[in-house]
């Protein structure tokens, strides 16, 4: 992936590219290794939720392999810059993060579940970097879906808070904001299931070792039931 020489620092929406009206690319209609389509409308009763933790390769193989996720893509999500392209956004100039789009049956993984498995899979108190990987494209991030989600992400946030402060580790850095009016963009054909294409490629996922306790023991994995988020089209 990308390293950089200068700090990195987020664009304003006046210093952001301008991007484009239609993409420059098209995305793959399946998912190689689930089978079922990337791009919405998806299957009612299903649910979808955005996570950013670094990589992107490595972080979606992270959520295909958990069971009841229905499908997963990546993209880029947070920033100002329209359809942007790979290397627009790892210049930095269009704010966005590398994302992972993930679309589950609620009645077979809760959005709890999947929040643990995001805190622990990544580092979320390094800013704009993870591991060698620097750069606002790495900067950790849940994107939310519903009220629930944003309820449910704040509460496991000050409980990983809690698990880090007492491992010797600094202030979790993850933004939460709301998905609405943060257009997720899929990026390009060949980053979707890239380590599936690419078994031996680049992953530089790597968690803290820090865990938390089961979602179904904790306040923070009741605030989000299920029945919350339909999925809707990319």
């Amino acid at each position: 992936m990308f390293l950089t020489h200068r700090t990195p620092q987020l664009p304003t929406p006046e210093e952001a590219l301008r991007g484009r009206s239609t993409p420059e690319f098209s995305v793959p209609s399946r998912h190689t290794v689930l089978g079922n389509p990337l791009t919405g409308p998806y299957p009612q009763g299903l649910e979808v939720a955005d996570f950013a933790l670094g990589c992107f390769w490595g972080a979606e193989r992270k959520f295909w392999q958990t069971e009841g996720v229905w499908t997963t893509l990546v993209g880029y999500q947070g920033g100002y810059t329209e359809n942007p392209s790979y290397e627009e956004t790892c210049s930095g100039l269009t704010g966005h993060t590398e994302a992972v789009r993930v679309v589950f049956d609620p009645q077979v993984v809760s959005y709890a579940e999947l929040l643990k498995l995001f805190w622990e899979s990544h580092n979320p108190t390094q800013g704009f970097r993870q591991g060698n990987d620097v750069g606002t494209q790495y900067r950790s991030a849940l994107y939310t879906h519903s009220p629930e989600q944003a309820e449910a992400a704040q509460a496991s946030r000050e409980a990983y808070q809690q698990v880090l402060t007492g491992a010797g580790f600094k202030e979790i850095s993850t933004e939460i904001l709301p998905a609405e009016g943060r257009t997720f963009w899929p990026a390009e054909a060949y980053h979707q299931q890239y380590l599936d294409k690419n078994p031996d490629g680049y992953c530089g996922i790597g968690g803290t070792g820090a865990t938390l306790e089961s979602p179904s023991e904790t306040n923070w994995g009741r605030a989000c039931p299920t029945g919350i988020a339909p999925a809707p089209g990319a």
